[in-house]
């Protein structure tokens, strides 16, 4: 992924000659980028107060919509996450990868007709956005509340002691079973404890069976003991093995829950990702969930792309002038020559503004957006392709 500059200058005698000399200063000679002149139609211009207004609702539909589209690219990388590789040829704009579709740019007739006037193709745009942000919060909802349930049944089967189904540790012959009287606990203590749990537990209440502790598991940290005491003596010894920093499982032998206990937990593999994203796959229908984002992606980032269109036809002409006549470029810099393709632009287009260069970007003029980014003599909006939090 990269970035691009997306910059216009005035037409000289004809648009081409502005495209020319731009390539002959950052091209020819000294391979500062690589260029493509950004088509955009004959847009109605509409009054100088409606642009001067448009300016400053472009600029933030442009933050919004650049928003949807990482917040979207991003749960395809969440929801993917054991393809994060494939990640990349899913995020495409009109079935090309996105480097593609901006060089090579044609302004959509269909979906933000022309004829519209500019405020009537913003808002069109702005619905578009807001519809995909609050579909992918609903749906995020409800991927996220089931893989949430997917990882608490998960830890019950591969968790500590604290937490993890019992139904696969223990066995009927380690609990007293069928007494009116008696009654078995399952107490989880530390293995640092194992000295002083056998030194104590006969004394943690009065009625402790002697003898009667059994150490049925053990984990990295822990150990399951299983004790035997009267019934009425259960509420005392919770209390003091609390004391005693042993916790005591609240567990009953039960073979019909256990069975369905073993039941549930048998869907998951001991190889977590691979049968997470299976169950996910079952239950949640991620084939469906990953077409959408594929396609409202794309949608979101091709509205995204109009914007930038925009931004660049209003400021062309409140910088400009009528009648309309600049020529939109497309700039991919290389990486190692930003500052020397800066200074070259600059040295290009100073006389276009000669107040540029000390123009103090937290002034604030109304339509020109000095607050939101660097002010140039020229037409400039970035374009960052860099979608995602992780390199693919």
């Amino acid at each position: 992924m990269t970035e691009f500059w997306l910059i216009s200058a005035p037409g000289e005698k004809t648009c081409q000659q502005t495209w020319d000399k731009l390539m002959v200063a950052t091209t020819r000679t000294n391979n500062l980028s690589t260029n493509n002149k950004f088509n955009i139609p004959d847009l109605k211009v509409g009054t100088l107060d409606v642009l001067v207004g448009l300016s400053d609702e472009l600029a933030k539909l442009d933050t919004f919509v650049e928003s949807v589209v990482k917040k979207v690219a991003q749960y395809m990388a969440d929801v993917l996450e054991d393809s994060r590789d494939k990640v990349q040829e899913n995020l495409l704009a009109n079935g090309v990868d996105l480097v593609t579709y901006i060089t090579r740019f044609q302004w959509d007739m269909a979906k933000y007709p022309i004829k519209q006037s500019l405020k009537n193709i913003s808002e069109i745009i702005s619905k578009q956005a807001t519809q995909i942000d609050n579909d992918l919060k609903a749906r995020a909802s409800a991927y996220n509340n089931l893989k949430g349930n997917l990882q608490n049944l998960e830890r019950k089967n591969a968790g500590s002691l604290l937490t993890r189904s019992l139904a696969e540790i223990v066995k009927k012959e380690d609990f007293v079973l069928d007494s009116e009287y008696l009654v078995t606990m399952l107490v989880v203590v530390p293995k640092t404890s194992y000295a002083e749990w056998q030194k104590t537990y006969e004394t943690l209440a009065e009625m402790v069976v002697p003898r009667s502790t059994k150490l049925l598991f053990e984990d990295n940290d822990s150990g399951l003991f299983s004790v035997t005491l009267f019934r009425k003596a259960v509420d005392d010894f919770k209390h003091k093995a609390r004391e005693n920093k042993f916790t005591v499982r609240d567990f009953q032998y039960n073979e019909e829950e256990m069975k369905a206990d073993k039941e549930e937990m048998t869907r998951l593999s001991t190889d977590k990702k691979k049968q997470f994203f299976c169950l996910l796959l079952k239950m949640f229908k991620i084939g469906p969930l990953v077409r959408w984002l594929k396609v409202n992606f794309s949608e979101a980032f091709i509205a995204w792309i109009h914007i930038k269109a925009l931004r660049v036809f209003v400021e062309s002409v409140l910088r400009y002038g009528l009648p309309v006549n600049f020529q939109a470029m497309l700039l991919q810099p290389n990486k190692k020559n930003m500052k020397k393709l800066r200074e070259v632009l600059y040295d290009l287009y100073k006389h276009l503004d000669s107040s540029a260069a000390i123009i103090d970007a937290s002034m604030d003029i109304p339509g020109l957006n000095l607050s939101q980014q660097e002010y140039y003599p020229y037409v400039y909006y970035k374009i960052d392709c860099n979608l995602l939090d992780f390199k693919v």
